[in-house]
């Protein structure tokens, strides 16, 4: 077993302020023409890029994304009965491939961008995750080896496999999470799945660029006896943070972080079952519980992959064009199916397919140059 990243993975923060009101003037109109047109606007504002979603949600009446990074931010409309004006959401490969250290400068230098003006104390973190990635190949998720206390909910997922059987049932077991947000979340599940089944090849770069980087070699991701990884999340909710650590600002924050996912791993184990032992409180951990475990004197605030920003952006455009063309040749092949052509004479029709592409561009340039145009605007992240 081997650790092949750690690393925050999630963070959701409030800010006690409203937004400017130039700032709400400007983006109002705008939010009105992306929900006429249906569709995210690309927005520019102090210097600041974004996509303006055309809806609003939970009383947030703009949401918006920036860049290729999973950061999302919802503003309220400006309320002096409300000040908790601001919600920011940074997802999972800004915080894998920047550390918490440049997300905290990234977030502080926008919202100077945006004109928002506020204090340490208007700071509010709600929640925080922490993952530990591992190479396991062997390893075998099982519920019944959890260690926790009683009041404790547990979560499995079983995923149907040929030729395996948990528990007396068909399948293996590819998740199992302990607790339930805003308190405690706990979760072991298969990384490599989720990456292949949710298209995330990303992930496969983070994780060589760490293993480059200790001198050992990439992982085939073909192949599951020599790429199978398994996560291990900490979810630390408001509940946690807030009402037991006393953790809202980030100065509150960096003192006693480490703390909470150390006990994390204390308060919830996975563990080598003792079959002659019937207190389960007295069975050791098992080996992959104690290479995740977080040491409570860690400093976690910049951790982060070897894996550079352009890398990202150069997959994400890989997987776009990739995903495109596969839509492109798709829609081409029911084309010749609904005109009649047969399989002999489909490549013929594909190259002609072509000509025909040109005519209609030629038709009307200037809606062709206008499509373009918008196309580049969605895709300015990773084009």
């Amino acid at each position: 077993m081997h650790i092949v990243h750690r690393g925050f993975d999630r963070l959701e923060l409030a800010i006690g302020v409203n937004i400017p009101p130039e700032l709400f003037e400007f983006l109002n109109p705008l939010r009105e023409e992306a929900e006429e047109a249906r569709q995210k606007l690309p927005v520019s504002y102090g210097g600041a890029d974004f996509d303006l979603f055309p809806n609003g949600v939970q009383g947030y009446r703009f949401v918006l994304q920036g860049g290729p990074m999973e950061v999302t931010w919802f503003f309220k409309k400006p309320n002096a009965r409300d000040p908790w004006g601001i919600r920011i959401v940074v997802g999972s490969l800004f915080l894998a491939t920047q550390g918490l250290g440049m997300v905290r400068a990234y977030i502080a230098k926008t919202l100077e961008r945006l004109g928002v003006r506020y204090g340490p104390h208007q700071v509010s973190i709600g929640r925080t995750d922490f993952c530990i990635d591992i190479l396991a190949p062997s390893f075998e998720l099982n519920p019944e080896n959890f260690v926790m206390h009683s009041h404790a909910n547990r979560a499995d997922h079983l995923t149907p496999e040929e030729h395996t059987r948990s528990n007396g049932k068909s399948g293996r077991f590819t998740s199992v999470t302990v607790g339930k947000t805003p308190g405690r979340q706990v979760i072991i599940y298969d990384k490599r799945r989720e990456v292949i089944d949710k298209r995330k090849p990303i992930w496969w770069d983070v994780w060589n660029a760490n293993l480059e980087a200790e001198g050992l070699p990439p992982l085939d991701p073909q192949e599951r006896s020599e790429s199978q990884i398994w996560r291990v999340e900490v979810r630390a909710g408001k509940q946690v943070m807030k009402d037991r650590w006393g953790i809202s600002q980030w100065d509150h924050f960096d003192i006693k972080f480490g703390d909470v996912i150390a006990e994390g791993f204390e308060k919830i184990r996975y563990c080598d079952p003792a079959p002659t032992d019937t207190n389960r409180a007295r069975w050791p951990n098992h080996p992959l519980w104690d290479l995740a475990k977080v040491d409570a004197d860690t400093d976690l605030s910049e951790m982060r992959s070897h894996l550079e920003v352009d890398k990202v952006k150069a997959v994400h455009k890989a997987d776009h064009i990739k995903l495109m063309m596969t839509l492109a040749v798709g829609n081409c092949t029911t084309l010749a199916a609904l005109e009649g052509v047969e399989s002999d004479d489909l490549q013929d029709y594909m190259e002609r397919m072509g000509q025909r592409l040109r005519m209609e561009i030629q038709a009307d340039p200037e809606r062709a140059a206008n499509k373009l145009s918008k196309a580049k605007d969605r895709y300015r992240f990773v084009g």
